[in-house]
């Protein structure tokens, strides 16, 4: 099967609620759509959307990459040939990570649909359910209450809190008014989103602990770069800390791994530059003895199902968060993963199960 054809499409969704982190803030997702054709009429279907402040990438250069760098390299390639088109791909152009990823996810799918498997039972086969978490975007303590009340009332049982974007102590009364107001069976994540350096993180981290609010995790608590200071914070608290912007390649997860900077990490196939190298940081981090979160930028669910195939087929996959899909107002993608709330099924479809995204 030979690459006859690599052309994009851009989507836009309208959010039902803004998205809201220390980061950004985000009302509608808008992503470039890939497709890739075969010369036996086998299309597959990637995506990346522009998320400037974490992969650096906009919705010009992912489709500048995609379409005039990358495009030209692995058009005549046999779709068989992942290792090399990977590799083409990633010489030639820096970074740019979720066009690589996009180009990534359409491969796979072509492959899985050509083995006429489901994606999931080609990368490993563990499982074809996933639970999700819910993501309550920072707001005003008493909005993110009502919120936090709203997903547990749908079914939800883990809720992820975005903190970072304000003081300190704001943060707590966040996280203390959540605790009390969803009760102690409910497990509460926390992300900072870069949003603390490494002695705040761990002055904050220890207060939650002495006030028994038993947050299950804090996802990268301190800027990217800070490996140093992930390892600090890890090192100093009894909660558990996971690494997310910190790690984008499997050279920076060898790196931090190496240095015991994390207890959990999470991958994202818009940093990881799609499940090829998201595969390989799996793999570094089960060899430390270190579980996995697969999460997801703002993307719809053509991204999304690829990363619940990849985290399903998974067993150091560990946690989910995976909500983006019911955050939209409207669903352009048909066939993919089916959301019932908090659970995520995988139907044993070839490839990624996706028959159709309606563009406008």
């Amino acid at each position: 099967m030979k690459i006859v054809d690599v052309q994009t499409k851009r989507l836009s969704i309208p959010l039902v609620k803004p998205f809201k982190t220390a980061l950004r803030t985000v009302s509608t997702a808008e992503s470039v759509v890939v497709f890739i054709t075969c010369d036996d009429g086998t299309i597959g279907i990637g995506e990346a959307p522009p998320t400037h402040v974490i992969t650096g990438d906009s919705l010009a250069s992912i489709d500048y990459a995609i379409m005039d760098v990358i495009r030209p390299l692995i058009i005549g390639l046999e779709i068989e040939q992942k290792e090399r088109i990977n590799h083409v791909a990633d010489k030639a152009i820096l970074h740019n990570s979720s066009a690589k990823a996009a180009i990534d996810i359409a491969v796979y799918d072509c492959l899985a649909k050509r083995a006429g498997l489901p994606l999931y039972q080609l990368l490993g086969g563990n499982a074809n359910h996933l639970e999700t978490d819910f993501t309550v975007s920072v707001n005003h303590v008493d909005e993110m209450i009502e919120d936090a009340l709203g997903f547990v009332a749908k079914g939800f049982n883990t809720l992820k809190i975005k903190v970072g974007n304000s003081t300190i102590e704001e943060d707590l009364e966040r996280v203390k008014g959540l605790r009390q107001a969803v009760g102690n069976k409910i497990k509460l994540r926390l992300d900072a989103n870069q949003g603390w350096n490494a002695k705040e993180a761990v002055a904050a981290i220890h207060k939650m602990e002495n006030l028994g609010l038993d947050i299950e995790l804090i996802e990268q608590p301190v800027p990217a770069w800070d490996f140093e200071g992930m390892k600090f914070v890890t090192e100093h608290v009894d909660t558990l800390i996971m690494a997310d912007e910190s790690i984008f390649s499997p050279s920076d997860a060898a790196r931090l791994l190496a240095m015991h900077g994390c207890d959990i990490v999470n991958i994202k196939l818009m940093k990881a530059g799609g499940i090829y190298g998201a595969e390989k940081i799996n793999a570094l981090a089960e060899a430390y003895g270190v579980e996995c979160m697969v999460g997801c930028m703002v993307e719809s669910k053509v991204a999304v199902t690829a990363a619940c195939h990849f985290a399903a087929a998974k067993a150091n996959v560990t946690r989910c968060d995976l909500d983006t899909p019911l955050m939209f107002a409207s669903d352009p993608v048909i066939g993919g993963a089916v959301y019932q709330q908090s659970q995520i099924t995988l139907l044993d479809q070839p490839g990624l199960g996706i028959q159709d995204v309606q563009i406008k």
